[in-house]
């Protein structure tokens, strides 16, 4: 008894050091990158268009285009991954081979390096379908990007809903329809959420598929078939280019602020969700 108590408290021990090694590593990274960030940070650094490569004037133009792309990306993805997700889920059979050859799809995409989706889109979108660099480019590829984790997200959400709130749907008179547009769905909207939130996060910090498909142009985008240059595109060009320390990572303290305010908004939602459902 005395040996399993021992044993216990080591493996507490473990589990515990381990936690506190992650957060600490997140933490360090966090907390150098703002030291190293806040000197360049002020209004007109948030509000100026850059100017002489970057050296100059401030991001503007790049949180614009961050924006564009992110919203492009999910217009395409979302309903695509949740569509996916509701046919896997509620319509196909199990032996069913052609969702068996979807999941299989959609488990290796999530395994491809992002480097060989932006080689796609560059061939695909900008050279045989003449999109040129563009937002809608960089927009589609990401969007093919985060499809699987929008799916596989959406397909364990669906898939927790208790079996019996189905039954007792369609005991009631409802239709298929009706019941995972009423029942099904409202009850997975925090799980769908949550896949929405990972992909927006790999579409902010995404860089080597959108330089070859969106471009890196520092003007400001007033149309999909425009080219445009992400923060995080930004980022890669100020440090590997070694044209400002200083702004790169000012750059990357705001990706860092950016991604912690969508995931405090998101969080916000998921609650109000939960309210109005109880």
């Amino acid at each position: 008894m005395q040996a399993n108590n021992i044993q216990e408290k080591i493996l507490t021990f473990v589990f515990w050091f381990s936690a506190f090694i992650i957060v600490g590593i997140l933490l360090t990274i966090i907390f150098y990158i703002m030291y190293r960030g806040f000197s360049a940070i002020d209004l007109n650094f948030i509000l100026q268009a850059p100017r002489h490569a970057g050296r100059e004037g401030g991001i503007s133009t790049t949180i614009v285009g961050t924006v564009y792309l992110t919203l492009v990306s999910l217009i395409i993805a979302v309903p695509l991954g949740v569509g996916a997700a509701i046919y896997l889920e509620e319509y196909a059979s199990r032996k069913s081979k052609f969702a068996y050859l979807v999941n299989l799809t959609a488990e290796t995409l999530a395994g491809v390096p992002s480097i060989l989706f932006g080689l796609f889109g560059f061939v695909f979108f900008v050279i045989f379908l003449q999109m040129g660099w563009s937002m809608l480019s960089g927009g589609m590829t990401m969007a093919i990007m985060i499809l699987p984790t929008i799916t596989r997200t959406s397909q364990e959400a669906i898939l927790s809903v208790p079996h019996d709130y189905r039954e007792n749907s369609l005991a009631v008179g409802a239709s298929k329809w009706q019941t995972i547009h009423r029942i099904v769905l409202p009850s997975a909207v925090p799980g769908i959420v949550t896949g929405i939130i990972l992909s927006i996060g790999r579409t902010v910090g995404e860089t080597a598929a959108l330089i070859l498909t969106a471009g890196s142009s520092l003007g400001m985008p007033l149309n999909l078939m425009e080219p445009a240059r992400t923060m995080s595109v930004h980022l890669y060009i100020l440090a590997m280019e070694g044209i400002s320390m200083e702004r790169a990572f000012g750059t990357a303290f705001l990706i860092i602020i950016l991604i912690v305010i969508i995931n405090y908004m998101a969080n916000l939602s998921l609650r109000k969700l939960s309210q109005a459902k109880s």
